[in-house]
């Protein structure tokens, strides 16, 4: 493990070689368990019980304390099934089931089929199965079960079952769910939870081949429908789950040999329908808009016009003379109640009414976060009652049937947690206010600043992904790798799809006409990204046109429908998404979005949940290749995921509360009347202009080169090398740094080979000249500007200044010098010598002044007057009573050596900038500041002196000292105020050394 992962602490790392641990054709063995004090792994014989954690999303997803021992729930119904299956499967014999329920469950479990089923497969059929076709007989086997008769009795009535008390709080298991107005009967669902990836469809085949072969040998049989209703979440997995129809030419049933051949034709018997749920709303005059559980409004139920029996013959058609139907839900998380009596969403309601008019005899909702969302009845992130199945994320890793989330666990920032796991975090810790919107939000440049060291080096491991496809063999079955970029809004996923793909719509004159066109031209990372008119490698979801099409809208525009047939086959060979490289989205792109060549996510907005986590860290972990190894496993595949912070396995969190603050009496700071001779005046500088009289024609641009602050190039700043691992749990840093298990390192190498430092040096080169010569006026945000230069005369005179920078004043710390073209450098070189150029004039001559805010030319000590709880200390040179301070700080100590040097007759007086009001404005990374030095002196013989008191200077403050030698040289210039001078002190002690 590498030196610089020596401090973390309780960051969540893959502690084990290899995560996978068992066959995905066998029940699981095995399982990783993670000691809760020790983080310390272990493997544990046995399969891993089913329970989740009553999360609460109001709780900050960091505090690692929610999911404690007291907060974890069994899954108690799911645990009790298991056992009771696992023995009636015992030795196959499924005793009570009918000779061609056996049948199946014996064939499901052959090896030497074409595309042998999962074990997590087989279970949650015969999981739906012993319930419906043997405790729903009334049958029970000849020995003890876990889940008694009795029981299951009552989780179908909806009453309490006996062994509730192994649950916490008010949740208890069910088996049904009533409608809120009881007029339709109760509908009894069944729920399995399967890990993205885990074969959802195959199961829907499995059930659907299950009642329709029974059905046909047995056609007086009514526990076994023979009709089936399959409602999807939206047209992408409606046209997808076409290949659950028998006469489908490329049916599951085939495909992977679902049923024997001499029960084929009993198979063929069945109807099966695939419906969006949009088309489950009624068309009644009273129907009204309301939200739904995407949040966006979509027609909801109310008492119309159209009875149930029409209304489910509509939308049956011939299902519906077929009598009591099954019903599956694909992405069954969204088909929930809400909690008042009059509203409920489309997609249940839409059930009750044909559960009404001819019945449901059997509804298994399928997900892999069967939880409730927002809006319900419950907390969201609680589980349905009525799951029966679970084969969750963990499991599949440990069976090998996913990929691998790999997340970032250290880096060489020296940071104590890696700045890319909770990397929206670091975005917004690092965002000024000039960073942010009115309503509060980043702007998406300044997401851009703070995140491009992030996605430089996620694009640059995806390039390796790219050249290792390139390099595939003629005929090799292979789609390029795909980077998902998710973004917090639409505005954020413009500008980094506008600044990835190289593709932007611009307004140009034709025709003496302003007409807006598609413009093509170089992204900002790789080559590959970059669209052309002919190719388009990068796309950009259009959250509202895709939604219209997934909706089935009769207004659906082609370019919407167009969008949506490239985002659902994104990695499909001969389809129009096969060679997209790159997914630039705001929502966590459409559901059943099945793409398995998705390598690289990064996650840049807000996870309020675990729950969201999965389901955006989801959409990559869809497995490539499925052949066994020699040990009879699956291969890792990996997909390395960014700033979405998603716990696996977690651990328990720090305990105890921080102590509340105590009601301290607050103290008066304010200037004394009696010591207004120790009063200090400073202008009010808002900006600068050039003296009226100069021109840069004939006078030029200069730089004092031994007063510019230098720039440090550093990790600390921006990572260049993160070290991921696998994650199936967590582990504590010191656990980390004694395992056996080895990182994987990632860096920017493809930013480096495509990138020239004489290409940076020009482009700095030409944003500063820009600003220099984009007014002939005085502007706020970037500073003065040159009169009468063209920008080629004055150009050749900026890139030596920039390239003399570079060479002279970048500090690289072994970082490859190209770090230089991340934009968070290149800003800070822009604006660290738009602060040090200055006229080369002549010495009569003082070109550089200041400008003064028109409101208020000046401030001073006298305004000081303000009431804190901070400790304060007081003072005997100054026009103010005391100074206040947090805690034993530096500026405590200078404070102390200032009254020395005054009582000495070095100094007049001195004062503390708290609440004073005295501000240096400068830039930084493209965003305007405002610079509060730590103190005001005045010397004997007049000098103002500005003290700043630095122990560890961060680049952040170097641009501050470049901003203040401008201030005072431009103040000095003007001469209206007297001499200033300004310090800069890494030790109080050494102030007199300065002065």
């Amino acid at each position: 493990m590498p030196e610089t992962a020596a401090s973390q602490q309780e960051i969540p790392i893959q502690p084990v070689e290899d995560p996978i641990l068992s066959s995905p054709y066998e029940e699981p063995g095995e399982h990783w368990l993670y000691d809760e004090e020790t983080g310390e792994p272990s493997k544990q014989t046995g399969r891993r019980p089913a329970f989740y954690f009553n999360e609460d999303p109001a709780t900050d997803t960091a505090q690692q304390d929610l999911f404690s021992e007291e907060n974890r729930r069994e899954l108690a119904l799911v645990n009790r099934l298991r056992k009771d299956v696992r023995r009636w499967r015992k030795d196959e014999k499924y005793e009570n089931a009918t000779p061609v329920t056996k049948k199946l469950l014996r064939h499901w479990s052959r090896d030497d089929l074409p595309r042998p089923l999962f074990f997590c497969q087989r279970e949650a059929a015969e999981t739906i199965i012993y319930l419906h076709e043997i405790l729903g007989s009334g049958k029970t086997p000849r020995w003890n079960t876990e889940l008694t008769l009795e029981d299951y009795e009552r989780l179908k009535n909806g009453d309490e079952p006996s062994f509730s008390e192994e649950l916490a709080g008010d949740l208890y298991p069910r088996l049904v769910d009533p409608p809120r107005d009881g007029d339709a009967p109760p509908l009894h669902r069944y729920a399995c939870k399967m890990a993205t990836g885990s074969g959802k469809t195959v199961i829907m085949a499995m059930l659907i081949a299950w009642a329709f072969c029974n059905r046909g040998r047995v056609p007086g049989d009514s526990r076994f429908p023979s009709a089936v209703l399959i409602c999807a979440p939206n047209l992408t997995v409606r046209e997808r789950l076409q290949v659950l129809r028998p006469d489908h030419p490329d049916s599951y049933y085939d495909e992977f040999e679902i049923v024997p051949s001499n029960l084929k034709p009993e198979l063929n018997k069945g109807k099966v329908e695939v419906l969006n749920w949009h088309k489950l709303s009624p068309d009644d005059e009273q129907s009204k808009g309301s939200k739904a559980f995407d949040g966006k409004t979509h027609r909801v139920v109310r008492k119309g016009d159209e009875s149930p029996e029409a209304f489910a013959r509509r939308r049956l058609g011939p299902l519906y003379d077929e009598g009591s139907i099954m019903v599956l839900n694909d992405e069954a998380h969204h088909a929930h109640r809400y909690s008042s009596e009059d509203e409920a969403t489309v997609w249940i309601s839409g059930l009750d009414r044909i559960n009404k008019a001819c019945g449901i005899d059997l509804c298994v909702d399928l997900s892999a976060t069967p939880f409730f969302l927002e809006g319900s009845e419950y907390s969201e992130g609680t589980p349905f009652p009525w799951i029966v199945s679970d084969f969750g994320l963990v499991d599949a890793i440990e069976s090998g049937i996913t990929k691998v989330p790999r997340l970032p666990t250290s880096d060489d920032s020296g940071r104590p947690d890696p700045k890319y796991f909770r990397l929206w975090d670091q975005v917004k810790d690092n965002l000024s206010s000039g960073d942010k919107l009115p309503g509060g939000a980043p702007k998406p440049e300044a997401v851009w600043r703070e995140s491009e060291d992030a996605l430089q080096t996620l694009a640059s491991q995806w390039k390796q992904r790219f050249d290792l496809f390139e390099e595939a063999k003629p005929g090799q079955d292979q789609v390029p790798p795909v980077m998902i970029v998710v973004c917090n809004n639409t505005d954020t996923a413009k500008l980094f799809y506008e600044r990835i793909s190289g593709e932007r719509r611009e307004e140009v004159e034709e025709d003496g006409e302003a007409v807006e066109k598609t413009v093509y031209g170089e992204g900002r990372l790789l080559s590959e990204f970059e669209n052309t008119a002919e190719h388009q490698n990068t796309v950009r979801i259009d959250s509202e046109a895709l939604e219209k099409a997934e909706s089935e809208e009769l207004s659906k525009s082609e370019a919407a429908e167009q969008l949506r047939q490239i985002v659902s086959t994104v990695g499909k060979p001969g389809k129009p998404g096969e060679n997209i490289r790159c997914v630039v989205s705001v929502e966590m792109l459409t559901e059943g979005w099945d793409a398995n060549n998705v390598t690289h996510i990064l996650g840049l907005r807000a996870f309020g949940t675990q729950l969201m986590c999965e389901q955006v860290a989801g959409r990559g972990l869809r497995r490539m290749d499925y052949s066994l190894n020699d040990e009879g496993q699956f291969d890792a595949e990996y997909v390395d995921i960014y700033g979405i912070p998603f716990s696996v396995i977690p651990f328990r969190g720090r305990q105890g509360d921080a102590p509340q603050p105590s009601d301290k009496p607050k103290n008066h700071v304010h200037a004394v009347e009696e010591r207004a001779d120790y009063e200090i005046q400073f202008p009010v500088v808002e900006g600068y202009a050039f003296s009226p009289d100069f021109s840069a024609q004939g006078n030029g641009i200069t730089v004092d080169f031994d007063d510019v602050e230098p720039l440090v190039v550093t990790p600390e700043e921006a990572p260049t090398t993160v070290f991921v691992q696998p994650q199936v749990g967590y582990k504590k840093g010191e656990q980390a740094r004694t395992g056996t298990f080895e990182f994987e390192v990632q860096d920017r190498s493809a930013f480096y080979d495509s990138t020239h430092l004489q290409t940076i040096k020009f482009e700095i080169a030409r944003q500063i000249t820009h600003s220099l010569t984009s007014s002939t006026d005085y502007s706020e945000e970037k500073g003065p500007k040159m009169r009468n230069r063209a920008r080629h005369q004055l150009f050749p005179t900026v890139f030596q200044i920039v390239d003399r920078f570079v060479r002279e004043k970048v500090s690289f710390r072994d970082c490859n010098p190209r770090e230089l073209g991340l934009e968070k450098y290149t800003k800070r070189v822009v604006d660290r010598l738009l602060e040090a150029i200055e006229p080369a004039d002549s010495e009569e001559e003082a070109p550089l002044l200041p400008v003064l805010n028109r409101y208020r030319e000046t401030g001073s000590t006298s305004q000081v007057n303000f009431k804190t709880t901070k400790s304060c200390h007081p003072v005997q040179y100054s026009h103010l009573n005391q100074y206040a301070f947090d805690t034993e700080t530096w500026e405590q100590s200078a404070a102390f050596f200032l009254e020395k040097l005054a009582d000495e007759g070095t100094l007049e007086c001195h004062a503390r900038n708290e609440r004073m009001e005295f501000t240096i404005p400068y830039e930084f990374e493209g965003t305007s500041h405002a610079y509060e030095p730590d103190f005001l002196a005045r010397t004997q013989e007049g000098t103002t002196l500005i003290i700043e008191i630095k122990g560890r200077e961060m680049e952040k403050d170097r641009q501050k000292h470049q901003a203040a030698k401008r201030w005072v040289k431009a103040v000095n210039n003007w001469g209206e105020m007297g001499k200033w001078k300004f310090i800069v002190c890494s030790d109080p002690q050494i102030l007199t050394t300065k002065i």
